[in-house]
């Protein structure tokens, strides 16, 4: 069951009504599950920090923009983001189990936004890819799309598999971490497919890697879905080798493979979750000798203005400058 955490003094005890406040501008929601993971104790617990509002919210960089990624750069029809040439994001849904307060879409999602996909807007959508060949991925992300009914996503993915030049489709999904009883036998038997069907999952923290957490992963993999994981390096949450090292560790051992470390993305009042490039890389290159190869995600930046992912290492940034895949450099002065 999804709420919004009605405790927050205990977290943030100098705001009258930080709760309120943030929520005006950003959605807010918090589960059962989540909650269970967070110890009301610490004023800096991992969890809490992803989750509960902080006045630091109303602060925004001159930097940071309301589409740091340029989403909408690349959308040419609503639900649809074709940013390279080969896939596309499918985006059907706005509202998610949980709302992370470092999100580069927090925006864009939430129960009072109107982004969702109706259904002539998705059949749209898919139409579009059904008439675009060169598209052999379609990802399938949000808003959450485990949220949506299995009747849904399973409609979604017949769709997907009348399309022969689809090969590959790919959920990005928080849902198996902050509220993993949504993921029913019914949940994972709409994602069988015939095509390869992936699931990636958002998890920061080993924190949140609990037994019922374990269990949804279990379901996935039992039915032949393989399980990658993407995380964020997020300052006050895991900006230490140790703790990635815990984290990524957790995950290969559930058969979960890391996949991305995303650098934070310049959303507006996001600031105090970033931290240098140069720490990342430094962080990132202390893992290098304490983790097997299959336990390393990739380091990446998500190039604001809608210029596509890039790892961040030598030959793709180098003194604020970053080089696309396309091979056109663009300036990333840090504040």
């Amino acid at each position: 069951m999804t709420r919004i955490y009605p405790q927050i003094d205990r977290i943030d005890p100098y705001l009258p009504d930080p709760l309120a406040e943030v929520a005006e501008i950003y959605a807010v929601a918090v589960t059962d599950d989540v909650m269970k993971t967070i110890n009301p104790t610490d004023p800096h617990d991992p969890v809490a920090r992803q989750y509960i509002p902080s006045a630091e919210e109303l602060k925004t960089a001159p930097r940071e923009l309301s589409d740091p990624i340029g989403d909408d750069a690349h959308s040419p029809i609503k639900g649809i983001v074709h940013r390279y040439p080969d896939r596309v994001l499918l985006k059907p849904v706005h509202v998610c189990a949980v709302y992370c307060r470092f999100c580069f879409r927090r925006e864009m999602v939430g129960p009072n936004k109107s982004e969702a996909l109706d259904g002539e807007e998705l059949q749209a959508a898919l139409d579009y890819i059904r008439n675009t060949p060169r598209v052999w991925e379609v990802i399938v992300t949000g808003g959450d799309p485990l949220v949506l009914s299995p009747r849904r996503i399973k409609n979604i993915m017949a769709a997907l598999a009348e399309m022969e030049h689809v090969k590959v489709i790919r959920f990005h999904t928080r849902v198996p971490v902050a509220d993993p009883s949504r993921v029913t036998d019914e949940l994972v038997e709409a994602l069988e497919s015939e095509k390869a069907v992936y699931v990636v999952l958002h998890c920061n923290h080993e924190n949140e890697l609990t037994e019922k957490v374990r269990a949804a992963a279990q379901k996935f993999l039992k039915a032949g879905i393989p399980l990658l994981s993407q995380s964020v390096l997020l300052k006050g949450v895991n900006d230490d080798a140790k703790v990635l090292e815990n984290l990524f560790r957790r995950l290969v051992e559930m058969r979960i493979k890391p996949y991305y470390l995303h650098h934070p993305d310049m959303a507006r009042g996001t600031g105090h979750f970033r931290l240098p490039v140069a720490q990342g890389r430094s962080l990132v290159k202390k893992l290098l000798g304490r983790l097997s190869g299959i336990a390393q995600p990739r380091y990446v930046l998500d190039i604001p203005g809608g210029f596509g992912k890039v790892p961040l290492e030598d030959g793709y940034y180098h003194d604020g400058i970053v080089t696309d895949w396309r091979g056109e450099a663009h300036a990333y002065p840090e504040e």
